[in-house]
Order: C-alpha cells, then structure tokens, then sequence
C-alpha cells in the first residue's frame, strides 16, 4: 500500500507546535538558557565576531549593504564580504531521503521519514531564533536566519529528496551539521561519508530515527521481508520469525555499536529517537548537544 508523506504545511505545523513548547524544557538546562539569554555567542554586541572571513559572488537574496564595493570595483563581479562568525556559525541539515524512511510499523507511529523532518524543523526554528543560520545541505544557496530564512529552509526541506550526494556540497569550513537517518546501510558505507565530512573539516549531530519494530522485532509466524524501492524483487520468507528474533536483535544491536564506534572516532555526537518515543526528547537532546559544540 503506498504512504502518504506529510505535506511542507503539516510539516511546518508540526515543528512549530513542538518548538513552541520548548522553553519549559530550556529551563531545565542553566548552561543552554544562559547561551539563549545571550543571544547566543553575543554576535549582537556591536564590534564582536566581525573579523573577515571571505568574499563570495553576489546573490539576489543580499542586501545592498553587504556588496564590498571596493573588491567589486576591481572587475566585473559583484562580491559580497562574509564576516568569520557568519561562516563558523552556520549549521546545516540533511534528512536522509532513502525509500527505508518512508515506512512505519504501525499506523499509529509516524514514518521515520516524516519524524526526521519534524525535528529537523523544530531544531532549525530554535536555532534561528536565537539568531543561528541554518540551511539544507545541497538545496539552499546558503544558511540564513529569521523567520524569513525559516520559511525558505522548510518549503527546501519538504521538496528534497535527501540523496547522499548532498552531502558533498559547499558548506562553510568549521560550519556544524545535523544528519538525521535510520542509518541501516553498512557501517563501512557511513564511516567513508563521516570521514569525508570531518576531513572539510565539519562536525556536529547525528540522528539516528529507529522504528520499535527494527530494534524488537516482534513478529510471529510466516513473514515476507522485502527490500525497501526494490518492488520486483522476491520477498525474503520467514517461516518462523520468532525463531529469528534473538539473532536479529544481536545483529542489530551489533550495527548500532558499530555506528556509534564510526561517531566517537570521528568526532560526532550520536542520538538515538524512537519513534514511540516523544518528538521533545529527541529535540532537547539536539539542542543541548549543539549549543555545547558551538
């Protein structure tokens, strides 16, 4: 039976009711509430963070004021002069779009899929509005903030595929990352990914969205197994999945270490969300965790 995704709207929607909920969950945090109550690192306190970072090419999304007209008169661009803290504060997203993330257990669980794309959201509102900029790797021109940048970064979100070439896009050197996946491919597959990332060099959070039924599998009696986009691929048949079940939770036990071994080797943060579980959990993890990276 196919699924139905959640639309840019509902999405929407969803995220900002979770973050709206969240300074009861700030409060819980002194070292994040002090960082919020700041303004975050203090960039709004005139004559800090403003050392020069690089020059870019004009985009028709700048203002006027950014244009360094003295670097632009030495030819025919137009160049915009980016400051460090503008680079070295960005954050960018990537949901993973792979066919597995569009699937659920049950009717009553969101699609891995359409959670990762709530937190997402919610995390980016949060940071935005504490004056971060935040952008979809591989789909926006370049991390924005306000309520504006919020806007564009969602409609980038609800249309992106989420395809791992993403990942090899421009980003600011030293910029922080949020990859959120089910993270089901070979440990070895991710490790090459990290270890591209963390060579630019980038850091940050990952993710990790599991579905209940991927960690217990309850599953009794004859089962069909199928790899998910390949449709005319034969099912792989289970007589009977109960007598599977010990080995398949030792394996997927085994994965899960294995991803965690990659992310501690390389410098990244690893969360793990059930989807039974509450959306905020997973969110004041996220924001804890990049607020003491940054």
């Amino acid at each position: 039976m196919p699924v139905q995704t959640l639309s840019h709207t509902e999405l929407r929607n969803d995220a900002e009711r979770l973050a709206g909920g969240f300074p009861a969950l700030l409060a819980q945090a002194e070292r994040v509430a002090s960082i919020v109550a700041s303004g975050v690192h203090g960039r709004r306190r005139p004559g800090q963070g403003e050392t020069f970072w690089q020059y870019r090419n004009y985009h028709s999304s700048d203002a006027a004021t950014q244009i360094d007209w003295r670097r632009s008169a030495r030819g025919d661009q137009v160049f915009v002069r980016d400051n460090e803290w503008e680079a070295a504060n960005s954050i960018y997203f990537w949901r993973d779009g792979h066919d597995g993330m569009t699937w659920s257990s049950s009717k009553k669980l969101p699609l891995k899929a359409d959670r990762a794309s709530v937190l997402t959201l919610a995390l980016a509102s949060l940071l935005m509005r504490a004056g971060e900029r935040c952008a979809i790797i591989g789909e926006t021109d370049r991390p924005r903030a306000g309520r504006i940048g919020f806007e564009r970064l969602s409609m980038r979100l609800a249309a992106s595929k989420g395809h791992t070439d993403m990942l090899g896009a421009k980003i600011a050197p030293h910029a922080k990352m949020v990859i959120t996946s089910d993270f089901l491919e070979k440990p070895d597959v991710w490790r090459e990914r990290l270890a591209r990332l963390s060579g630019r060099p980038v850091s940050g959070v990952l993710l990790h969205i599991i579905d209940p039924a991927e960690e217990s599998f309850p599953y009794k009696g004859r089962l069909e197994l199928r790899i998910p986009g390949m449709t005319k691929a034969a099912p792989f048949i289970l007589g009977r999945a109960e007598n599977a079940q010990d080995r398949y939770q030792a394996k997927f036990k085994a994965h899960c270490s294995a991803i965690d071994d990659i992310a501690r080797r390389l410098g990244w943060t690893l969360i793990r969300h059930r989807t039974d579980a509450p959306a905020t959990q997973a969110l004041t993890a996220l924001y804890l965790a990049l607020s003491g990276d940054m």
